[in-house]
């Protein structure tokens, strides 16, 4: 069973079709980020369990539905990961936000961790990892094991696109995790982008081009 989820709705659909579309700006390109990473967020949280609770209403007492016991941190790898975050906190407003900074090593591109700064209840907490571009898979990987290593256990990562080459290199890695996505890509080129993709996220969302 794979541990990707392709998320078929048509808006988000329509939209990722926007983002990949070279003449976006970067302020539509943002604005489209932010709009994906909040519909993809209504996915993501689709499972967490409902307890009853009493309330009252104008009218009378009633048992009603809450989350529960679920905390949520949103951890943005740093620096398209940004991108999403809002996105996020508008349907989890009370999440906490951590960030994990890592760059690729352009000849081995291998993951380098330059920081990290995270909740300190982190392991208490359901963790949203966001990162635009999924293509090697190498930056998921050693993002989960930083988590781990801080006890964490619940772990979903929220990506726009997924290469299929990094998609199994992260399920080797860590079957256990869940990637949602709204792209899922065949192949990567000879210089580790995604194909066809939809460009360097980062550079797109800051015009850094």
């Amino acid at each position: 069973m794979s541990i990707v989820t392709k998320l078929e709705h048509p808006l988000l659909q329509h939209k990722l079709t926007l983002l990949r579309n070279k003449e976006t700006n970067s302020k539509d390109f943002r604005d489209l980020t932010k709009e994906i990473a909040m519909l993809m967020a209504y996915e993501v949280t689709r499972e967490f369990p409902l307890e009853d609770i009493e309330i009252e209403t104008p009218i009378c007492k009633t048992l009603s539905k809450k989350i529960s016991g679920k905390t949520v941190a949103i951890v943005p790898i740093l620096r398209a990961g940004l991108g999403m975050v809002d996105g996020v906190l508008e349907i989890v407003p009370a999440a906490k936000v951590g960030h994990i900074g890592l760059y690729r090593n352009e000849e081995t591109l291998q993951p380098v961790e330059y920081y990290l700064k995270l909740p300190k209840d982190i392991d208490k907490r359901t963790v949203i990892i966001t990162e635009p571009m999924l293509a090697t898979g190498g930056s998921i990987v050693a993002a989960v094991d930083l988590l781990k290593a801080r006890g964490v256990k619940d772990i979903k990562v929220m990506s726009l696109v997924v290469a299929e080459p990094g998609a199994k290199t992260v399920e080797e890695a860590h079957p256990d995790i869940e990637i949602f996505t709204v792209g899922h890509d065949a192949e990567l080129n000879e210089h580790g982008y995604i194909t066809p993709g939809l460009g360097d996220a980062g550079d797109r969302l800051f015009g850094t081009k």
